[in-house]
């Protein structure tokens, strides 16, 4: 990004300072972004492992300013820092490693949030969390066996997590079995298609969700696997189909969500920053949801 204009009453998102040196200074953490590359479990060939870098870089396209009015610079509003990358999160110790950063920054009273990474990563972030709670925005059910990136609603589950406290939204036609959806059903978790998004307000239906997420306690987690978006806004996603979310509408439901001070957590995953359109479209939707939780903070 050395070739972005240098404007000094412009100020670039993702300039944030280190956990270590947010703790040098005052201790306070109000959103921790945390990198989370996983990818060897993939059900699909991926370079998801190179999300984390790609989305900071992409972040310095914005400004962290909400018009308002009044104005908002998100850099004043909160205590922002940035922890890192987990090196080599798949497997047991890496899931352990990721657990004990986010259990650890969650201490200081951060909201985290996972730079995925394939979706693999909601696993030891929720659980690190502490999260009693999940929503996903995702058009697959995640109820396959085994362990990979299909799996980690069925692996929460399995690991202690109530699934009458689990709401999946924008749950779409063609892109899940049968078997699969008898399981979620089986196990009561609450169900919103792909059209029932469409047909509802974005803040209804975000805060129904909540209501039902959150009733459990330790908070709740936010699961935002971007394929559930449209194809022409996320291409840099292996599972992205014509017919998903617009990118508008994704945004919106992130910023309601973030809203919701049962929030402890969010992943944003399933984007190969590898297999991304030239203009780096998947990415920089991915940036800007991290905006949206930032600007959902800070609202609250």
């Amino acid at each position: 990004m050395s070739g972005l204009f240098h404007d000094p009453l412009w100020p670039r998102a993702g300039d944030w300072p280190s956990a270590h040196d947010r703790a040098e200074a005052s201790g306070a953490v109000d959103v921790a972004i945390l990198g989370v590359p996983t990818w060897r479990t993939s059900l699909s060939a991926t370079g998801a492992h190179a999300t984390p870098a790609a989305v900071r870089e992409a972040l310095r396209r914005y400004s962290p300013t909400l018009i308002g009015p009044p104005a908002v610079d998100l850099d004043a509003a909160l205590a922002i820092a940035d922890a890192g990358d987990i090196a080599e999160p798949d497997g047991d110790d890496g899931e352990s490693r990721v657990r004990r950063a986010v259990a650890e920054l969650r201490a200081r009273g951060a909201l985290v949030i996972a730079l995925g990474g394939d979706n693999a990563a909601t696993v030891p972030v929720a659980q690190g969390a502490r999260a009693g709670g999940l929503v996903t925005l995702d058009a697959h059910l995640d109820m396959r066996d085994g362990r990979s990136n299909g799996s980690p609603v069925r692996r929460l589950i399995e690991d202690g997590l109530d699934p009458a406290h689990i709401v999946q939204i924008g749950i779409a036609d063609f892109a899940n079995s049968p078997a699969y959806l008898a399981r979620a059903r089986n196990f009561g978790i609450t169900l919103v298609t792909l059209d029932q998004v469409r047909r509802r307000p974005a803040a209804d239906l975000v805060a129904e969700a909540f209501e039902i997420a959150g009733a459990g306690a330790g908070g709740v987690h936010l699961d935002i696997d971007v394929d559930v978006c449209d194809r022409s806004v996320a291409p840099g996603c292996p599972a992205s189909v014509p017919g998903g979310l617009s990118a508008d509408a994704l945004r919106t439901l992130v910023r309601s969500a973030a809203s919701d001070d049962r929030l402890v957590s969010a992943d944003i995953v399933e984007v190969d920053a590898t297999a991304d359109a030239e203009d780096r479209r998947t990415v920089r939707l991915a940036a800007l949801c991290v905006l949206e939780l930032l600007a959902g903070r800070a609202m609250r």
